[in-house]
């Protein structure tokens, strides 16, 4: 991957989005085991219903590693300087993500050109799962 060159980006330019595919049961299994995060709530459904919810439900933190992810498809790991993220609200299974940002500020720290980068990550109905900033390092 090359680079992001400052003559490259713009204020208002919005980034690749990166749809993906539903969160299954599986996916939630595979995160669990990945992350160490074994909380029943997202992995066993009686369980969940037992709280009150519907059903499983997606760990917050899998929707910030898509995030991560939309953001290393569009700038190399080594320019990403600071990633924050609010959770908004709860993504079901069956869900589908999308993840967007665009360029909010171009600005310079240190003599390094940098981007204030606005993301997100969406379902299908537009509901806001995830919402905050990346600032990354252009060439």
């Amino acid at each position: 991957m090359n680079a992001v060159r400052k003559e490259q980006v713009e204020v208002g330019q919005e980034l690749p989005a990166l749809k993906l595919p539903p969160i299954t049961r599986t996916t939630l299994a595979l995160f669990a085991g990945a992350s160490g995060d074994h909380n029943p709530i997202h992995i066993d459904i009686d369980f969940a219903k037992s709280a009150g919810m519907p059903d499983v439900f997606a760990h917050g933190m899998l929707s910030m590693a898509y995030l991560g992810r939309f953001l290393t498809q569009w700038v190399p790991q080594s320019q990403l300087r600071h990633f924050a993220v609010r959770f908004s609200a709860i993504t079901p299974v069956h869900a589908k993500l999308t993840c967007s940002g665009k360029v909010a500020e171009l600005l310079e720290r240190d003599g390094v050109a940098l981007a204030k980068l606005e993301i997100g990550v969406v379902d299908e109905k537009g509901e806001v799962k995830l919402a905050g900033d990346a600032l990354v390092a252009l060439a």
